[in-house]
């Protein structure tokens, strides 16, 4: 589809608009309307506008919470309008995921009004906080414990900084706050059993920042979610979760070029298209980097096909 309206949904905190002007491709003959984001409203509202004013492809240029809240505005809206990403942030996990350009600003806006669609799925979080229950979509993941915590653990400065290797620095305060608890699973509905765990991550992608590959399954136009729960306990166990993520689903997959994850004693992987988590008592929760609250159930479905995506 040749874009004839190209609605601009961008985060002022991340670049100026004469930036983002200047990378629009040239000798096109197509509108441009720019949707400014807020602090308190990263972009449901903005794709809202875009979308009123006639938009056939939005772009969302920021971080990975703009990208979140345009796809899943998207999503809700159940519109053929498609989405192109410039990413501009500290994560940038679904671009990293397909293969958006990440340090060039043209390549990446010219990929985002020329380039061709794919259909990708949207995953939903369902969760029950102090002051009621929301509903939230996520692109790449979903969970609690330490990926949750080492977002609030970083330090923003350090972030604006650092980068993503802010990340790294909250580590180990990230981990000594994930204590192993038990928890009950209910997968497609029909529970499941009780678990230990410390960290459960669910992912529609699996590759993070640094090009690691947490989900080595993982494909955003499956139709399912993928899964990995963490219950390593001291240097034996965590030892143990190091093999399975750096050898037996790293060096060793490609080596024998298996196609599924492959699960240890600390480390468990399974596929779902629906999941509820039922915690022993409340931890943060996380999607696609943003902080939702505390929580002490979950519910995470998938929408398949929910966006097409330049």
């Amino acid at each position: 589809m040749i874009a004839k309206h190209v609605g601009i949904v961008w985060n002022p905190s991340k670049t100026d608009k004469e930036d983002l002007e200047a990378a629009i491709p040239t000798g096109r003959d197509f509108i441009v309307s720019w949707h400014e984001t807020e602090e308190d409203d990263p972009g449901e509202s903005a794709t809202k506008d875009a979308l009123a004013a006639g938009a056939d492809v939005v772009v969302a240029a920021g971080g990975d919470g703009t990208v979140r809240a345009v796809a899943g505005h998207l999503a809700e809206a159940r519109t053929a309008v498609e989405l192109g990403i410039v990413p501009l942030g500290t994560g940038n996990l679904l671009a990293r995921n397909l293969n958006v350009p990440l340090n060039n600003l043209g390549e990446a806006m010219t990929r985002a009004i020329d380039g061709s669609a794919r259909s990708i799925d949207m995953g939903w979080v369902e969760v029950s906080l102090q002051h009621g229950t929301e509903r939230h979509p996520f692109v790449v993941m979903a969970g609690f414990g330490i990926d949750a915590h080492m977002i609030t653990e970083t330090n923003d400065d350090l972030k604006d900084k650092a980068g993503w290797l802010a990340y790294v620095e909250s580590l180990g305060r990230a981990v000594s706050a994930s204590d192993v608890m038990e928890i009950k699973l209910s997968r497609e509905g029909e529970r499941v059993g009780d678990e230990l765990a410390h960290t459960v991550i669910v992912g529609n992608c699996g590759t993070l920042q640094g090009g690691i590959t947490l989900l080595p399954d993982a494909d955003p136009s499956d139709g399912e979610l993928d899964v990995l729960i963490l219950k390593a306990e001291g240097l034996t166990g965590w030892l143990d979760t190091m093999k399975n993520m750096v050898w037996d689903n790293g060096i060793r997959r490609i080596m024998s070029k298996d196609d599924s994850a492959e699960s240890s004693e600390s480390a468990i992987h399974q596929r779902v298209t629906s999941l509820t988590i039922e915690l022993e008592k409340p931890r943060v929760i996380e999607v696609d980097g943003d902080e939702l609250g505390e929580t002490s159930k979950i519910d995470i479905t998938i929408e398949p096909s929910a966006i097409r995506v330049r």
